[in-house]
């Protein structure tokens, strides 16, 4: 059986199979591919318009990240995980990301800025157009290359492959209502604060925003026990 997600349209110049293992694992965090279902190298490579060679591999690469599972004559199976594996995910994210934003907000210069400023538009764009493959992917390029003015390279990593792990079921939701928007300019409110020097505002901001992750982007009303 094969879910349904519509790929974003893949650009000639750049790397195919890189770019499908991209648009794959923002399906996946998106929750367009969903837990239990078999998706065939053939099916996936048909939606976007290329051979199944570089499906394939993408998905292959998905298995050794230990996002989905190879199910033999048949395709890959999306591995599910636990509300506990995904509520340890987000803690650690918050642990990892909260004060090395803050802390590389210090070093932020106005090129740096620059350098943010159309990415945090784009999370916007993609939020306005409920294109939830770029949102996610356009997210996760944002908050890691944020992380990167810290001068960490290792923890950026570890972030990335924690990112990939998270599933946002609640923005299919998010997106139809209009709320998905507000989360987006999040990302413009976050280069505010930190071109305002607002230390505290932005560490308050991030917290907030990193919990939606187990809040109203997994589907879940947000302070509510879960």
């Amino acid at each position: 059986m094969n879910g349904s997600f519509e790929p974003t349209v893949l650009d000639e110049r750049r790397s195919v199979r890189g770019q499908v293992i991209h648009a794959l694992r923002a399906a996946l965090i998106a929750g367009q591919m969903r837990p239990g279902e078999v998706y065939s190298a053939p099916v996936l490579a048909a939606r976007f318009g290329v051979s199944a060679t570089p499906v394939r591999e993408a998905m292959l690469a998905l298995v050794k990240e230990g996002l989905v599972l190879t199910v033999p004559n048949k395709g890959f199976r999306v591995r599910e995980l636990s509300d506990r594996e995904l509520d340890e995910i987000t803690e650690i994210r918050m642990l990892l990301e909260v004060p090395t934003t803050v802390r590389g907000a210090a070093e932020a210069t106005a090129a740096d800025l620059a350098r943010l400023r159309p990415m945090a538009d784009m999370v916007v764009e993609a939020a306005e157009q409920k294109d939830l493959i770029a949102y996610v992917e356009h997210d996760r390029r944002f908050h890691l290359d944020m992380l990167s003015l810290a001068g960490n390279e290792q923890l950026v990593t570890l972030v990335g492959e924690l990112r990939s792990r998270s599933r946002l079921f609640g923005l299919q939701r998010l997106a139809d209502t209009g709320e998905l928007t507000a989360s987006a300019l999040e990302h413009v409110r976050m280069l505010e604060l930190i071109e305002a020097g607002d230390t505290k505002g932005l560490e308050w901001l991030m917290r907030r925003h990193i919990g939606h992750v187990r809040g109203s982007w997994a589907g879940r009303v947000e302070g509510a026990p879960s």
